[in-house]
């Protein structure tokens, strides 16, 4: 039995290893994987030649509830960009911190950490604020170079951060372990690891810069403070009043609470938005990471009819724990940048299983993998973040020199999502104080 696995899982590999050397897709690669892997394993009938397609199928829709949160969610802060909030909030910092330059960048880190925050997705926060926060930056003295390291980092600790984070949805969905207690486990990483990125990386002005940086964006006439946060407030309203009347609210679930706050965004926008043109560009700027969401529920569900799930998670289980340890600061960023989310659903659900049994903390543990996955999406062949913000950042030199220039934060962040799960039982108290 065990040759036989091993057969289907070469297949899968050698399926995803010729689909990116034809030029195809992450996601159109991973399908292929999933395809392979049931072809051969319908041959050695585990499972049957007849229930394939059913497991295709049932597979797809594993994570349409995660595929809701991130399109309501990055809608909401499509309309929030249409109204001219982003570019009236940076402009305001600008102006505002022109001589308390320190404030204004850890301002401006908030800034790019909210969008990925509240939509799971890195690629997010840079395409919505990516822009006019590296012209703020150029503008307080930030080098192009320095821009791009200090966007992609935050962009990554955005995904990870709270209220969404998909990585933390795959693993609770695939361990049965509720989504709830993250906020504290990962908003206070999250926050003093960016708070530390932006004051490494630009603590020293680069005087040439700031004559350099181009006009920040004009705002809409009309555009105030309270147009722009109350759709903020109606959202963590809803979330909060949840939290305070659980036995009295209906469950809304945070789609419905994302629907309700990019309704206001439309109530109170100063100008006219145009919704389903905005709501197809949403779309079709999501379409990479909804369908990524799709064929990993499908590779999962074919890995788990086949036995693969389980022989990798019986490797999980035979490695010792120290070198397991020193596995996971090279596996888990490797593994996003070959399978972007599938890493998550392929590698931290067996680990999960296997470090909750002997005896670590699940959701401590998840928020720890949690910050290591997104260095990942510098890596080849995705490198999706990475080069996101080697593209918004305006920096024209090497895409490796920039990624080297992290190299700081890059290891400060893998320490302290190691230390994370090592210690994760004395981290408890933070998901307690959450919930």
């Amino acid at each position: 039995m065990t040759a036989t696995i091993l057969i289907i899982l070469g297949v899968m590999v050698g399926a995803y290893a010729l689909a990116k050397v034809k030029g195809l897709s992450v996601e159109l690669s991973i399908f292929a994987a999933a395809v392979a892997g049931g072809l051969a394993g319908a041959i050695a009938k585990t499972p049957p030649a007849g229930e394939l397609g059913r497991h295709l199928v049932e597979g797809a829709f594993t994570y349409i509830d995660i595929i809701l949160v991130f399109f309501t969610a990055t809608l909401f802060m499509a309309l929030v960009n249409e109204s001219g909030g982003i570019d009236y909030v940076v402009r305001a910092t600008v102006t505002v911190f022109a001589r308390r330059r320190i404030l204004g960048l850890l301002v401006l880190m908030i800034i790019v950490l909210i969008p990925g925050a509240l939509t799971g997705a890195g690629s997010i926060s840079l395409l919505v604020v990516g822009a006019p926060a590296a012209l703020a930056l150029g503008h307080f003295g930030v080098s192009k170079k320095k821009t791009a390291a200090i966007l992609f980092v935050l962009a990554g600790l955005s995904a990870a951060a709270p209220p969404v984070n998909i990585w933390a949805m795959i693993l609770c969905a695939g361990t049965a372990i509720p989504y709830v207690g993250f906020e504290l486990v990962l908003g206070l990483p999250c926050l003093i690891l960016g708070a530390f990125t932006v004051l490494v990386l630009a603590w020293k002005p680069d005087p040439t810069e700031a004559g350099s940086a181009g006009r920040m964006p004009e705002v809409p006439a009309g555009m105030s403070w309270w147009r722009v946060l109350a759709p903020f407030a109606v959202f963590f309203g809803l979330v909060v009043a949840g939290r305070i009347w659980p036995f009295s609210l209906p469950i809304l679930g945070l789609s419905l609470e994302f629907a309700a706050a990019a309704l206001t965004v439309l109530l109170f926008s100063p100008r006219k938005i145009p919704f389903f043109k905005v709501s197809l560009e949403t779309v079709r700027r999501l379409l990479p990471l909804l369908s990524t969401m799709v064929v990993v529920g499908m590779l999962q569900q074919v890995m788990t009819a086949t036995g693969v799930r389980g022989f990798l998670s019986f490797i999980v289980i035979s490695t010792p724990l120290v070198l397991l340890f020193v596995l996971l600061t090279i596996v888990i960023p490797v593994s996003e940048g070959v399978l972007t989310y599938g890493g998550a659903a392929i590698i931290g659900i067996p680990l999960i299983w296997f470090l909750d049994s002997r005896g670590f903390h699940a959701t401590v543990v998840i928020a720890g993998l949690s910050l290591l996955w997104p260095l990942g999406d510098g890596l080849p062949p995705t490198a999706l973040i990475g080069r996101l913000s080697h593209m918004v950042s305006g920096y024209r030199d090497s895409y490796w020199a920039f990624l080297k220039s992290t190299w700081l934060p890059w290891l400060v962040i893998t320490a302290v999502g190691l230390l994370m799960v090592i210690f994760s039982s004395k981290l408890a108290f933070l998901v307690r104080w959450s919930m």
